[in-house]
């Protein structure tokens, strides 16, 4: 908000939601995912990588809204499952991806019948012998990358996704040693990626798809697509982009004779904007020239920041109607740790936020949260991770308790009793 003043999210009063569910809190406003969603409606199939935004409301809120989904763990596969996702389908409901598969992952893909994307060599061996004969996708690494951060460039020689694609043939040959058929192509080269390198992308699966030949009947652009985070960021161009895909894809229909699908996965592009993360100020105080706000919400809860040095805008909600002066600040967290900062650059340097004056009790929010917020928390500190709600139509719906003490606690035993 222009004034970084916030008295309510999706129509409901932060207050309520203080008050109903505690802090600190992540908030999600349905109508914004679907709003995304609609945004991507060129595509052929939007494939949701839940790994950005995992909470079952959220899962179903899509698949309601006809978005397929992408899972890259066995818990995800699990997770796809319980909101309703039945394998199967063309196209399928759900893929796997993932450089490895991990000895449950390979047991579920094969029990369920889910279609694999494979981003090593070694997967192709692996699931050929349990499937041979099958179908796969390749994901490809095409030898350059881009994104927001250097930890969130996915393509290049310092990336660990994707096949190298000067290995290209050796997994086709690997592949076609168990009969298995390459069917489709994926490419992804990093989140947040602009559209100049998102175009590259397009033009590179256009060479490596001829490479593999007419058995390829899809192609994925994967995700990446950029978010704006700040006011003078721009808002994807989703025509443009699908304009480089749809030559791209007729380029291919013309050389193979047959057509070509194009499938999106995005993430942060359909969660991010939706999410609010709501927390109480429990504590100003000045510490030479900087001024801390220090809330009950630290990187266990939004790791982003410290991480990639990922910048969020925040308000404040005033409990009156005073008069606010802007000031700058620090916004920090309660954890036992000097990086526990959402003010911050890559590498750690503090910086600071204009916010309006503030006081003890009143509530920050941390604004476009809803992706890689509450999937990274953790329990550090022995904080419980914090609650979930989703807003749908003005009503707000609990879709994940707070972890209590018994949740923290659970799966730990004393193995030594009156041993010790």
């Amino acid at each position: 908000m222009s004034d970084r003043l916030r008295r309510e999210i999706a129509g409901v009063p932060v207050a309520d939601l203080a008050r109903d569910f505690g802090t600190p809190t992540y908030v999600y406003d349905a109508a914004v995912i679907t709003e995304r969603i609609a945004d991507l409606a060129p595509f052929d199939v939007i494939r949701y990588a839940q790994k950005a935004n995992s909470n079952l409301a959220v899962l179903d809120l899509c698949r309601r809204h006809g978005v397929l989904v992408d899972a890259v763990s066995a818990g995800e596969i699990h997770r796809a499952l319980a909101a309703g996702y039945e394998p199967g389908g063309d196209p399928p409901a759900i893929v796997y991806t993932s450089d490895i598969f991990d000895r449950e992952a390979l047991d579920l893909v094969v029990q369920h019948g889910i279609p694999v994307n494979c981003g090593s060599p070694d997967m192709l061996d692996q699931y050929g012998e349990r499937v041979p004969g099958g179908e796969v996708t390749l994901r490809i690494n095409p030898g350059f990358g881009h994104g927001h951060s250097q930890k969130t460039n996915t393509g290049g020689e310092q990336s660990k996704h994707g096949i190298w694609h000067e290995s290209l043939d050796a997994a086709l040959e690997r592949a076609a040693a168990h009969r298995l058929k390459v069917t489709g192509l994926h490419m992804h080269i990093g989140s947040g990626a602009d559209l100049e390198h998102l175009a590259l992308v397009a033009g590179a699966m256009e060479k490596f798809a001829r490479h593999v030949g007419a058995g390829v009947r899809m192609i994925s652009a994967g995700g990446g697509l950029p978010v704006p985070y700040r006011p003078d960021d721009p808002r994807m161009d989703v025509p443009a982009y699908f304009s480089l895909w749809d030559r791209t894809r007729k380029h291919l229909e013309a050389e193979f004779g047959h057509p070509v699908g194009i499938e999106i996965e995005p993430g942060r592009f359909l969660a991010a904007e939706a999410g609010f993360l709501v927390t109480e100020i429990r504590a100003i105080k000045q510490s030479g020239s900087n001024l801390f706000y220090l809330v009950d919400a630290g990187f266990n809860t939004l790791a982003r920041p410290v991480m990639y040095g990922a910048y969020h805008p925040m308000s404040i909600v005033p409990a009156d109607d005073t008069a606010r002066a802007m000031q700058e600040v620090v916004v920090g967290g309660p954890l036992c740790e000097s990086g526990d900062i959402f003010t911050q650059e890559e590498g750690g340097i503090v910086r600071h936020e204009l916010l309006p004056e503030a006081r003890v009790g009143e509530y920050l929010v941390v604004e476009v949260a809803g992706a890689y917020g509450f999937v990274m928390a953790s329990n550090y500190n022995s904080k419980p991770k914090p609650a979930e709600v989703l807003i749908v139509n003005g009503k707000a719906h609990l879709a994940r308790a707070r972890q209590s003490v018994a949740d923290l606690l659970r799966g730990e035993c004393l193995p030594l009793g009156d041993d010790a």
